[in-house]
């Protein structure tokens, strides 16, 4: 099953590169253009600039090639001299409470999705694969974690890192609302144990699909320089923790549906009945609208020309969904396939494009989105389940893109890992 390694880790100097709250930055691919900014000119070292490089065309991968090249050189970045796994915890508060989520930066080795032992649970887009393969082909390095889950019930795996959680973290950084830590653990009788644990286990891929995918293609492309079936390109990086961890929060991703000519909202209500009961909301607030949401499965909320309305599937009309069972009881499948695609024929080439269908993640940007008027709705949904996620994944199918929003992000930056065919991992 799953093969994780410790892994040297290519990280920020802080005597020379300055706060870390100054150098890490969100993901590449939900930072804005004025986001990019305000990164940038908070150090000349933070990593958007290698991670989110400027320039066009090639010439951006060139110019972070360059960049990671010279704050190496300088002594900005600083390989550690020990192997390790690199505790991670993320601090946060959501709906009022704290959550701390915590897992493990480690090595893994790439496995095909048809191998079975790291599975995806959504479609990708074209678009941010050929990015990210690009820039890893200029700059040989992982600049940031896939994000995978692990089901360990027993909590072995994070057993092993007890007594780290309690002592001074060797990084702290915060980012917007979230503080996040790490910490070295270099116990090589603990590195042992945790992989004897985690060669039990699948991995689940919960964000960074597009990441491991061009860590296959990298694979792929180097194997011919590489001297080992253990060289370092065999493995790629990522965050792992426990499907059981109480810091683990899944939110919704909402859909918007714009720029629809022929759109008439009575006929569309028409053709819904027939599979979803509608059920109009009439004065009811925000929080009220949450409940009325968040109290029934296969539902979700319709908010279109100044209503909103609760849309239930009815008994049965699962049915009509492709896939196998796991797959015909989701939320979002649901809507992709009876409504997106079927009756206002956003096939999955426009989603990919992202034609006529957009994604906004808070609730209340989401109602709000309803009232402009190129908007025709926007369908409101709960979050998808772990045990969900998990069935789907064993089941060998996958969910349209951004059906699971995994928060808080994780931050790009705190541990990099360098590709380099002639290393051993």
């Amino acid at each position: 099953m799953a093969e994780v390694l410790p892994v040297r880790g290519l990280l920020y100097d802080p005597a020379r590169a300055g706060r870390f709250d100054d150098l890490v930055a969100p993901p590449y691919d939900v930072i804005s253009e004025s986001d990019r900014a305000a990164l940038e000119a908070k150090s000349p070292f933070n990593i958007v600039r290698v991670d989110l490089p400027q320039g066009n065309r090639e010439e951006k991968y060139r110019n972070a090639a360059r960049e990671l090249r010279r704050w190496i050189e300088e002594g900005i970045l600083r390989r550690d001299r020990a192997p390790a796994f690199y505790r991670y915890h993320q601090i946060f508060s959501l709906a009022g409470r704290q959550h701390t989520r915590k897992g493990f930066i480690g090595r893994i080795r790439l496995r095909r999705f048809e191998e079975r032992v790291v599975l995806p649970h959504e479609r990708t887009l074209s678009g941010p694969r050929l990015d990210r393969l690009e820039l890893s082909r200029a700059c040989r390095t992982n600049l940031s974690q896939v994000f995978g889950l692990y089901s360990d019930p027993a909590g072995t795996v994070d057993a092993e890192f007890g007594p780290l959680d309690s002592a001074a973290p060797a990084i702290e950084a915060r980012l917007g609302v979230v503080v996040h830590r790490i910490w070295r653990l270099t116990d090589v009788a603990a590195h042992q144990r945790i992989a004897a644990a985690m060669a039990e286990k699948k991995v689940y891929i919960a964000d960074g699909h597009h990441r491991y995918e061009t860590m296959l293609a990298i694979r792929d492309e180097l194997r011919p320089q590489a001297r080992s079936p253990r060289s370092s390109i065999e493995y790629g990086s990522m965050f792992l923790t426990a499907m059981e961890d109480p810091g683990l929060v899944i939110l919704p991703t909402h859909r918007v549906v714009h720029g629809l000519p022929q759109f008439q909202l009575p006929r569309f209500l028409e053709r819904l009945r027939p599979r979803f009961e509608v059920e109009k909301l009439s004065a009811a607030s925000v929080g009220d609208l949450r409940t009325a949401l968040a109290r029934r499965d296969r539902s979700f909320l319709l908010a279109s020309g100044g209503e909103v309305m609760l849309l239930s599937l009815q008994p049965g009309a699962e049915q009509a969904v492709a896939g196998p069972e796991p797959l015909r009881g989701l939320d979002v499948p649901i809507l992709h396939a009876l409504i997106l695609e079927e009756i206002l024929g956003i096939d999955r080439a426009a989603q990919e494009r992202q034609t006529n269908l957009r994604y906004v993640k808070d609730f209340d940007a989401a109602l709000e989105e309803s009232r402009r008027p190129d908007v025709q709705a926007v369908f409101l949904l709960n979050p998808t389940r772990i045990a969900q996620l998990k069935a789907v994944a064993d089941a060998g199918e996958v969910m349209p893109q951004k059906s699971t929003f995994f928060f808080p992000k994780l931050a790009s930056g705190l541990v990099l890992d360098p590709i380099d065919p002639l290393e051993e991992a």
